[in-house]
């Protein structure tokens, strides 16, 4: 019987399960829907119930058929900064899944900048301090479920990243995965693990969150997961972004790996935490020594194209074929839904479209929405170090138009894989290293296999002409969302 591993993707939009035999080929797939709510202005949560079931029923439709005895091990790959509470005792949630997406920290947030806390926060952490991490999200949680933390402080109540809740649950084990643990904005970056300070200074226990481990674990082994065999080791975690790196075999320099999803994940590896600067600094995986990476974080950028088709009444699909079809006409787009993430970091800009006129049509507004993604994600790499190329991942990198646009507004080489899925399969290509299914080698050439390169047709005065047009919608952008800030209605 050829060994297989299982990898299980836990993502915003959707659960994905991936069943990998010992040559590194998917022999089959599954993918579960997962909703989120909107409860108020700025709030998105998901059921954590509904979460887990999606997890089960990805798993058992992915090995239907299956032998499960083949299974020597399971990945898993899970959103990252979104947080949840639930019961030590039974693991049953007590309340919803704060998306990492939610912005209900800010005010806390306002507070400790005020108080002058942001810059040791980042040096500490290499996160800004912004609600999308996800310290802001516990400490509103417990402000309304346990505002005293006695519940917290003895141990009754649990915090944790969606690895945390799911390691919990599947497996009783209470652990989280390091590079899960540093996106919380709890994690001291040079020691690896959880800062006093830092969580008094967020009001948090730190008897309520788990034990800190490598990417290989140890994690636990699973029960009740059917139709897996009890006992089926849980072999690695990682963050689902830190899982497409891995998977793109972006420990080696120069690769900068952007993932096109609901928001955007431009990652590149480094060899010392650098907490200053416009990008955070993070652990991107551990496997005995600790492998640090530069990321930036857009808050939207599939959401962009969803919201447009939403507002227009079409498909999101339907906004990319319409985008691929025109020019933007002078239509800038700003999706400062929330506030905008890296290289800005700017909670009070707003959502803007600049440069419209009575000739203006759908196509435009379709087109400025796809500009937007390749520009943000432009913005970021002229802030990183020399990239010899981008690799990109996520459902949007289907779009041939967005590689082309990004290739052009960056003026870089795009290299897109004809593989998807590619965090559950970075999960298990770690999981496979753990039990000698390959090689480090193995993986740097499955990675370099199937690429397809998207190169600028721009000339550098096109280019600086679209940038400089959206340079100034942003700043227009970031100017209306101080004004309100300073003069509320």
């Amino acid at each position: 019987m050829r060994p297989h591993v299982l990898a299980v993707d836990q993502g915003t939009s959707s659960t994905k399960a991936l069943l990998l035999d010992d040559g590194g080929n998917v022999v089959a797939r599954a993918s579960v829907p997962l909703a989120q709510t909107h409860p108020g202005p700025g709030l998105v949560e998901q059921d954590a119930l509904a979460l887990l079931g999606s997890v089960r029923s990805a798993v058992a439709e992915c090995m239907k058929d299956r032998d499960p005895r083949a299974v020597v091990g399971v990945a898993l790959s899970t959103q990252r900064e979104s947080a949840l509470l639930w019961e030590a005792a039974t693991g049953r949630p007590v309340a919803p899944l704060v998306s990492w997406q939610d912005q209900r920290g800010g005010e806390r947030a306002a507070r400790l900048e005020q108080a002058g806390a942001g810059a040791d926060i980042r040096r500490r952490t290499g996160l800004p301090l912004d609600p999308m991490f996800s310290a802001l999200k516990m400490a509103a949680l417990l402000d309304t479920h346990d505002p005293s933390r006695a519940l917290t402080r003895k141990g009754a109540l649990r915090l944790g990243t969606v690895d945390a809740y799911l390691l919990h649950t599947l497996t009783g084990e209470t652990v989280t995965e390091i590079g899960n643990a540093s996106r919380t904005q709890l994690v001291d970056l040079v020691r690896g693990d959880w800062d006093e300070e830092l969580l008094e200074l967020f009001d948090i226990p730190g008897a309520a969150l788990s034990r800190i481990v490598d990417s290989h674990g140890p994690f636990g082994k699973l029960r009740g997961l059917e139709p897996l065999v009890d006992g089926t080791p849980v072999l690695a975690v990682l963050a689902d972004s830190h899982a497409a790196l891995f998977a793109h075999a972006g420990w080696r320099p120069g690769i900068v790996k952007v993932t096109y999803g609901t928001g955007s994940s431009v990652m590149t590896v480094a060899e010392a935490p650098q907490p200053a600067g416009e990008v955070c600094s993070t652990i991107a995986w551990s496997m005995g020594s600790r492998t640090y990476a530069r990321e930036a974080n857009i808050r939207s950028t599939g959401r962009t194209l969803t919201w447009l088709g939403e507002l227009l009444g079409v498909p999101a699909e339907e906004i990319i074929e319409l985008a691929s079809e025109a020019d933007a006409g002078g239509v800038t787009l700003v999706p400062a839904f929330g506030g905008l993430g890296a290289p800005w970091w700017d909670a009070h800009a707003v959502p803007l479209i600049a440069g419209f006129e009575l000739g203006t049509g759908r196509s435009q507004l379709a087109r400025a929405a796809l500009e937007s993604v390749a520009l943000q994600v432009g913005d970021v790499l002229a802030a990183l170090p020399p990239v010899l190329q981008v690799v990109a991942d996520g459902g949007l990198s289907r779009s041939d138009s967005l590689m082309q646009a990004q290739a052009d507004v960056a003026d870089v080489a795009v290299a897109r894989t004809l593989h998807h899925d590619l965090s559950a399969a970075g999960a298990a290509h770690l999981a496979g290293l753990q039990v000698g299914l390959w090689t480090i080698r193995d993986l740097e050439k499955r990675a370099d296999h199937d690429l397809r390169i998207f190169r600028s047709d721009w000339d550098d005065a096109r280019r600086s002409g679209i940038v400089t047009r959206w340079h100034r919608s942003l700043a227009s952008a970031r100017d209306l969302g101080s004004r309100e800030e300073l003069h509320p209605s």
